[in-house]
């Protein structure tokens, strides 16, 4: 059997057609990711024994005849900053190396209620603080469509794990880009809902007012399907909301695309610019109106998530101590050196570089210089978007100003890294949902275009999409 090329659709098709069982479906997978994994190195760990037990249950339930959730006997991965109780959750961090869940994400749980099978957990920067997945503290994952090149970051193991046909779908986690880039840099598509859409309950924190789970998918269906299986309100996330109902008249002739002339700048490579102004011209031919605005605090987004996301992260890697759980230094002469060596230790460069980061932008005498001014440039940039969105309905934008680099290139530069960012930060200031999509590839690597929508209209932006793929 091959999986390679299976969406969620075929799959489902095939199990309840009868032409294989989720354990044949699910044992072919687990074949795939020892024969292809080597060369890749998406995953951290592969569950093999849980997925097949999750198999056996899948036929049950199929072999029942009665009508079933829409991911049943699917097989996925899981990013490994997002629990699955009682399998390991590093965070691809030393810290974490031997932390077992203890209990079910929200997102796991409500996979687990739809029968999905897990195949394993996929590699990703440490604490998800990175644009290529060269962070992890374990293994560097490659790109599928050229091991050389980087899969893009954070959620790299997650993107090459669908990219290289190792899993139906795959869940990520989305701060600054952690799943546009790598759906970008690998030809998925990678939706960042809007924040709140998704719980973010058993996710390991980042940046808590950044981060958000998504799905890395084959195609829009697939990322539709998905997250409508994830999304809603979770009393244990108390800045989750349930997602407001799908507006069913959709008419492309009434579509209003905007183009922010910020994000078409010199030092972007000509060719992605062609191909995505080529994918906005589809549009127009299709009946769309395209309309040039302008976002212009874009500039600043930049700098204002790299204050932000420190500082929220500093907060948040405290709790890693070497006290409670985690890496700790057993033989320190006393407390301090038990937190300083646990930590010095378990924290890889990056992490350390931007609790440091964040910890000065919050001091005493820096805080409103800073971390104050980085919220203010924050809200000039979610006004931004609210004036936008009052002449349109979506916004089209180059998802990545780059192809994929080579594993190594921006390692010694974390500034040249930063930049990778440049065209998906904004979205998680404004905590506004964001679809990267494959447009085509240059020098046989692909490139997606980004489709940003207004807060919860996720179902107009798949819609938008679906009217491209290719």
């Amino acid at each position: 059997m091959e999986v390679a090329d299976l969406t969620i659709t075929k799959a489902r098709q095939g199990l309840f057609k009868k032409e294989f069982s989720a354990v044949e479906l699910t044992q072919a997978f687990l074949n795939r990711i020892e024969k292809v994994d080597k060369d890749i190195s998406a995953y951290l760990a592969v569950l093999s024994k849980t997925a097949l037990d999750q198999a056996k249950e899948a036929d049950r339930l199929i072999s029942l005849g009665t009508e079933q959730p829409a991911l049943l006997g699917i097989p996925c991965a899981i990013k490994d900053n997002i629990l699955i109780k009682g399998a390991k959750c590093t965070a691809a961090s030393k810290i974490l190396e031997n932390y077992q869940a203890p209990y079910d994400a929200t997102v796991v749980a409500k996979l687990k209620k739809q029968g999905a099978i897990f195949l394993g957990k996929t590699n990703l920067d440490e604490f998800a603080m990175g644009s290529s997945t060269e962070n992890s503290a374990f293994k560097t994952t490659k790109n599928p469509h050229d091991i050389k090149k980087v899969p893009g970051g954070s959620s790299g193991g997650s993107a090459a794990a669908v990219a290289g046909g190792m899993a139906v779908y795959s869940l990520g986690s989305d701060t600054g880009g952690s799943i546009r880039l790598p759906a970008s840099f690998c030809g998925t598509v990678g939706l960042k809902p809007t924040y709140g859409a998704v719980s973010r309950h058993g996710l390991i924190a980042f940046a808590s007012s950044l981060d958000q789970i998504g799905p890395l998918t084959k195609t829009v269906d697939d990322a539709e399907i998905v997250f409508k299986a994830i999304a809603g309100k979770d009393p244990l996330d108390s800045t989750s909301v349930e997602v407001l109902k799908e507006k069913q008249e959709f008419n492309i002739k009434n579509l209003r695309i905007g183009v922010p002339k910020e994000y078409f700048v010199k030092g972007m490579d000509p060719k992605i610019e062609e191909l995505v102004k080529g994918a906005i011209k589809k549009y127009e031919e299709m009946g769309a109106k395209i309309l040039e605005v302008s976002l212009p605090n874009t500039e600043y987004a930049l700098p204002a998530y790299y204050v932000i996301s420190p500082s929220e992260a500093s907060a948040n890697l405290a709790r890693f101590d070497g006290i409670k759980y985690g890496f700790s230094d057993k033989e320190a002469e006393n407390l301090a050196a038990v937190y300083q060596n646990s930590r010095g230790e378990g924290f890889g460069p990056e992490v350390r570089r931007r609790i440091m980061l964040g910890t000065y932008a919050l001091s005493a005498g820096y805080y409103e210089a800073y971390y104050l001014k980085a919220q203010k440039v924050r809200n000039l940039i979610r006004n931004d978007f609210k004036k936008v969105f009052d002449k349109v309905d979506v916004l089209m934008t180059p998802s990545a100003p780059s192809l994929p680099f080579n594993i190594g290139e921006k390692t010694k530069d974390p500034l040249s890294m930063y930049l990778v960012d440049i065209y998906t930060v904004s979205v998680n200031l404004a905590g506004l949902p964001a679809l990267s999509m494959p447009i085509g590839k240059v020098a046989g690597l692909p490139v997606g275009m980004q489709i940003i929508g207004r807060a919860f209209e996720e179902n107009i932006i798949l819609k938008v999409a679906k009217l491209y793929e290719y």
